[in-house]
């Protein structure tokens, strides 16, 4: 600013001697002067337009000297500001460091605190745990001597009551002294010959006892293996007759057919079939064998149509059973739909029909359990109406109580744990579900509708033995069991039950001893191998009980 000043400054000097010049010359003529005015006016604007543009360039110099100025200064701020931040953040940096390090020496003094805690703690349990344990010891030892001080009064009162005992025996000896001397030596020995031989009867029912109890034992054991032996060498007509199903051939050269090269076409249809094929020379006829029915029924419609067919091969034997398979297992579903709907059940799960369905082939003591299951859902339901309980409910009980025989045999255990599972799965009520158990005593009935299930299921003849005899020869049967148990002295009451296979005898307790019991038991079960005609086994049950009661006023 200064130098614009002086610049500006000496042009006004300068305009201010050419004035005076110009003065002088006022002696010039007018035209002259008129012309150096002119030419002075000229070069004061020419001196004042330079002086002007000499001021704008030392102005406009002099604003970007104070720009630059002004980014210099602030760089240098900035670079003041930067500096103090980075000071600043160190400053922070070594305090958090710090405060970190403080923390982290508290938190391990917690830590270690905690440990102590713990570890007092630990010991505290300890202690409480060993007082426990003392206190339990006590309780236990303190119930010891209670028993003891029981055992003790027990033992006294025992004592008391042998002494008494004694006291009477030796009485009665004395009075038996008196009666003996008054006898004669025959009576005398009568009477002693009397008496041994009922000592000897009751060590000999003692010694059949114990003798009975280690050959039950082993018996077990013998008796499967016999069982096992007897089903090998014995094949009686009742039994082929459910185990086996019978082709009718149209001609006996069909059999070499069937047999195929080499015996691959049996070989196939076996595995494919899952039964034993039996061609021997009996003709015109093949006999299928399997213990289930519905391989047996899928065998024989398999079997009938390769013969209808003609071609026998192993690729046409696996298309053939495998469609009569699928065909089976709809028939087997409409056949479980069918007897929902007959029976009136509408919101039966779909995935039971098969199981129903498939209890049409399959059979129990020699009776179609499909048509079991309904005759026990009739007479359950009919029960049901006639007590005013849930009839349908009853009925569904007994269509659904045998349904784990369907599956049994494929799962295993029984057939009432299965058949409940089964339902549960397929949400069946719980009324149901414990019917199917209860009717094997599986769990306690919790409705009156399981119970009815399980009178009806033995209305229907489940029991072995009494499907195959008459009504009145049953009842016959029974009535003379328990006829031939009350004819014999001691015994007041007696209960043929289980279908006639066991009788339940109750016995006068002061009259007869254990032993006495006993050999009461055999002679009976005795009399009726004797007496009674009977398919199986008859279980002769005496129940010998003493009662004490007291009214306390």
């Amino acid at each position: 600013m200064i130098e614009v000043i002086v610049g500006v400054s000496a042009l006004a000097v300068g305009g201010a001697a050419g004035f005076a010049a110009c003065k002088a010359t006022v002696g010039k003529t007018l035209k002259e002067k008129e012309e150096e005015a002119q030419k002075i006016i000229q070069e004061k604007e020419r001196i004042t337009e330079e002086a002007k543009k000499k001021a704008e360039q030392i102005v406009k110099e002099a604003e970007k000297e104070a720009r630059i100025k002004a980014k210099e200064i602030e760089n240098e701020a900035l670079q003041l500001k930067k500096e103090q931040e980075i000071i600043i953040e160190k400053e922070v940096l070594k305090r958090k460091k710090q405060l970190e390090e403080e923390l982290k020496r508290e938190r391990e003094e917690l830590q270690n605190l905690e440990k102590t805690l713990m570890t007092r703690e630990a010991q505290l349990e300890k202690r409480i745990a060993r007082i426990e344990h003392r206190e339990e010891e006590l309780d236990k030892k303190w119930e010891e001597v209670k028993k003891l001080e029981e055992e003790i009064r027990q033992i006294q009162k025992e004592i008391e009551e042998k002494e008494e005992k004694l006291k009477a025996a030796e009485e009665q000896y004395m009075l038996e002294i008196q009666r003996i001397a008054s006898m004669t030596k025959e009576e005398a020995r009568e009477e002693l010959m009397k008496k041994v031989e009922e000592e000897a009867k009751l060590e000999a029912a003692k010694l059949m006892k114990e003798i009975e109890e280690n050959a039950r034992k082993e018996a077990e054991k013998e008796a499967k293996w016999n069982l096992v032996t007897a089903i090998q060498r014995l094949a009686p007509e009742i039994t082929t007759s459910y185990t086996i199903s019978v082709v009718d051939l149209p001609s006996n050269d069909l059999k070499g057919r069937i047999i195929g090269r080499e015996g691959r076409n049996i070989r196939a249809f076996e595995m494919e079939t899952g039964v034993d094929l039996i061609i021997d020379d009996t003709p015109d006829i093949v006999t299928i064998s399997s213990f289930d029915p519905l391989r047996r029924e899928i065998a024989k419609e398999s079997l009938e149509r390769l013969i209808a067919d003609g071609r026998i091969h192993p690729g046409r034997i696996e298309e053939v059973v495998s469609k009569v398979k699928e065909e089976m297992e709809a028939k087997v579903r409409k056949l479980g739909e069918e007897t929902c709907l007959e029976l009136g059940f509408t919101d039966v799960h779909p995935e039971l029909y098969y199981y129903i369905g498939k209890l049409y082939y399959r059979t129990s003591y020699t009776q179609n359990v499909l048509l079991h299951t309904k005759e026990v859902a009739y007479l359950a339901g009919m029960m049901a109406a006639e007590l005013g309980l849930d009839e349908k409910a009853a009925r569904r009980g007994g269509l659904m109580h045998d349904i784990g025989k369907s599956i049994s045999h494929e799962v295993g255990g029984s057939h009432s744990k299965v058949g409940a599972e089964l339902a549960k799965r397929y949400g069946e009520p719980d009324v149901v579900i414990n019917a199917i158990l209860y009717h094997h005593n599986d769990e306690p009935a919790r409705y009156p509708e399981a119970v009815l299930v399980a009178a009806a299921d033995a209305l229907s003849a489940a029991r072995p033995g009494a499907r195959r005899e008459a009504l009145q020869s049953y009842i016959n049967r029974l009535e003379k069991i328990e006829a031939i148990v009350n004819s014999f002295e001691n015994v007041e009451k007696s209960f043929a039950i289980q279908a006639g296979r066991e009788v339940r005898i109750i016995v006068n307790a002061e009259k007869l001893s254990d032993e006495e019991a006993y050999l009461l038991t055999k002679e009976i079960a005795k009399r009726i191998e004797k007496e009674v005609e009977f398919p199986g086994q008859i279980k002769v049950t005496t129940i010998r009980e003493s009662r004490f009661v007291e009214v306390a006023k």
